[in-house]
């Protein structure tokens, strides 16, 4: 062998120098490296770096062996590098693959045969589930999450010859029992349907009531299930937690028992009341059921008016802020020095209102009656259209009242020399008129009777004068005298009534 040296002057192109070597140095290499070769070759790992590590502790692990694959759903995922006995128990080492990541704390390891053509045995993994967490390298799964295959000759050590005795035995009790015909006796213990069967012949019975019954096991199975995704497995961790407690307080539990044997005692020492509560549960359900289905047809509306409430709801937070501010100057504006200062000023001032308004009712009344007399008689005798003939005016009597003003009025305006007074002469011939006593307050007529004269007799009154006054009934109700006859007979000769 040679060795070569390279070397070279600045000025020069390099030369290579062939020198001898020592033989045996060069043979150590090229086994070294040659071991290395054949090592990556078989091994295909990486020395000083490993994949993940995952332990397991079987109660036999016998059937495994290194190189075994570890797979998941039949894909292998890792391989067995190495196993310890511990006694009957062993603890196999694996490493697994980045493709069988991740592994939960709930993984369940299993050891099982290949396929006849394959022979030899497998690790099946099953990870976990994902709501549990994940396990880091060098985790051990422990034994009771592991499981071996049951071999034949631990099937034939259990069928030894007691046990085949005693098989024998029930499987002959057992067709005895399903073979032998009931007696009278047990006949009355049973349905109707069945008096007479053997067991045999019941079960067969059975078949018939089996689709409604396995209907029925489906819908509580579905209904076990829950409603939502994974309430098997939280209603279970929460057991988990509810036993995990109990197991905590191991002298509460064992107070507890006593105190459920009693609370059961006081139970069956109600048996006849709870038996008579049970007769009634029937029309409670089916009321319960009417209930139920009331309820369920006023959901729509009910979700309905969920749906159209969410937006104001939204906007609670909202008003409450735009509310706040004002609340603040409702609460100011109650302070003593302004409407509470009010309030107990209308707080001392209600008795004095309270025995005022009790005062008005007195009033009221003569109001009432007042406005009752305005509306029954004096309106309806001053909206009256006197009829007199030729001189009828076709108005209401209360505008009539106003037109003679005006013609007062307009007589008056500038009628002479002395002033805007009215002055009416009255003549010494023709026809003499006599008024009724006069009632001008305030003057010295009062009471005295007027007199005229008429170039031309009266024609007439309407309604016509009385020959008497009519009675003066002070006590008696406004609103209950009849009204006057204003278009009654017209009244012949002098205008006092004394005449015909």
């Amino acid at each position: 062998m040679s060795r070569l040296r390279f070397w070279r002057r600045h000025d020069e192109i390099p030369v290579v120098e062939l020198r001898h070597s020592n033989p045996v140095r060069v043979g150590v290499v090229f086994v070294v490296l040659l071991a290395i070769g054949v090592y990556f070759g078989f091994t295909k790992h990486i020395p000083f770096k490993h994949g993940f590590r995952l332990k397991a502790v079987f109660a036999t692990a016998v059937n495994v062996h290194p190189k075994s694959p570890v797979r998941i759903a039949g894909v292998n995922v890792g391989a067995v590098t190495s196993i310890q006995r511990e006694g009957k128990a062993g603890l196999v080492n694996m490493e697994i693959e980045p493709k069988g990541l991740p592994i939960h704390t709930n993984a369940t390891l299993k050891i099982r045969p290949r396929l006849f053509l394959e022979g030899n045995w497998f690790v099946e993994l099953q990870p976990g589930t994902p709501t549990a967490p994940t396990i880091s390298s060098g985790h051990t799964i422990p034994i009771t999450q592991t499981a071996d295959p049951v071999q034949l000759d631990q099937v034939l050590d259990a069928l030894n010859t007691d046990t085949r005795a005693n098989l024998q035995n029930f499987l002959q009790g057992y067709g005895d029992g399903l073979t032998r015909k009931p007696n009278a006796a047990e006949n009355a213990e049973q349905d109707p349907e069945v008096y007479g069967l053997n067991a045999a012949q019941a079960l067969n019975q059975t078949y018939h009531r089996a689709p409604s019954a396995l209907r029925g096991g489906g819908i509580v199975q579905q209904a076990v299930t829950g409603t939502e995704p994974h309430d098997i497995s939280e209603l279970i961790a929460a057991i988990g937690k509810v036993t995990a407690a109990l197991n905590v307080h191991e002298q509460q539990l064992s107070e507890w028992v006593p105190n459920f044997n009693a609370f059961f005692a006081s139970f069956a020492a109600q048996a006849p009341s709870l038996s008579a509560t049970v007769a009634h549960l029937p029309g409670a359900l089916h009321n319960a059921n009417l209930a139920f289905t009331s309820l369920d047809a006023a959901f729509p509306s009910v979700r309905s008016f969920a749906k159209a409430i969410l937006p104001g709801v939204k906007q609670q937070g909202p008003t409450i802020s735009a509310a706040l501010p004002w609340i603040e100057q409702v609460q100011a504006s109650l302070a003593p020095s302004e409407l509470g200062g009010v309030a107990r000023g209308l707080n001392e001032a209600s008795p004095t209102l309270a025995r005022f308004i009790g005062e008005q009712t007195p009033f009221l009344k003569q109001t009432d009656a007042f406005s009752q007399c305005l509306t029954k008689v004096f309106y309806p005798a001053g909206n009256t259209k006197l009829q007199d003939g030729a001189s009828t005016a076709g108005v209401e009597v209360y505008k009539e009242f106003w037109y003679a003003f005006t013609g007062l009025a307009g007589i008056g305006q500038s009628f002479s020399g002395n002033g805007v007074m009215d002055h009416f002469l009255v003549g010494n011939s023709g026809q003499t008129l006599k008024s009724g006593p006069t009632s001008i307050l305030g003057t010295t007529l009062k009471g005295v009777p007027l007199l005229a004269h008429a170039p031309l007799s009266p024609l007439g009154t309407r309604p016509a004068y009385p020959a008497q006054e009519p009675p003066y009934q002070p006590l008696v109700p406004c609103n209950t005298q009849a009204l006057p006859e204003f278009n009654g007979p017209l009244s012949q000769g002098p205008a006092d009534g004394s005449g015909g």
